[in-house]
């Protein structure tokens, strides 16, 4: 039986990740950035025009949702570290998408690189 380390090894053989040297081109370049984490997670800060899409319904909403239908889109996933981006990456490869990629290291490589950090708009009650 395998444990979820091996299966995001074997998820990064199969897909391809983007180092933070690259990562602005792939993002200028991607129909979609797409951070698979919580809501929670994101709402404390995400890459500047990333959408928030939890792992868990990434599918779904893929399927759901005209305007990222496209199996040619480019789209770039990323998570706290990169598992589940590897994961998700994965599972949109074998439902057909052509150009997916994941950030190398993901959020955590992201912030210590000193990238850009947007954070969502708290609600003002006043």
């Amino acid at each position: 039986m395998k444990d979820a380390h091996e299966l995001v090894l074997e998820a990064k053989a199969r897909i391809t990740e983007v180092s933070l040297p690259q990562v602005d081109d792939a993002i200028t370049r991607a129909a979609a950035v797409i951070d698979v984490r919580e809501p929670d997670e994101y709402r404390q800060g995400h890459v500047p025009g990333a959408i928030n899409i939890p792992r868990g319904l990434l599918e779904f909403k893929l399927s759901g949702s005209p305007e990222l239908a496209g199996r040619d889109l480019p789209l770039v996933l990323y998570c706290k570290s990169s598992g589940r981006a590897a994961l998700a990456a994965c599972s949109l490869q074998q439902m057909g998408y052509l150009s997916v990629t994941s950030i190398a290291g993901g959020f955590d490589a992201w912030l210590e690189a000193g990238k850009p950090v947007a954070r969502a708009d708290e609600l003002d009650f006043e």
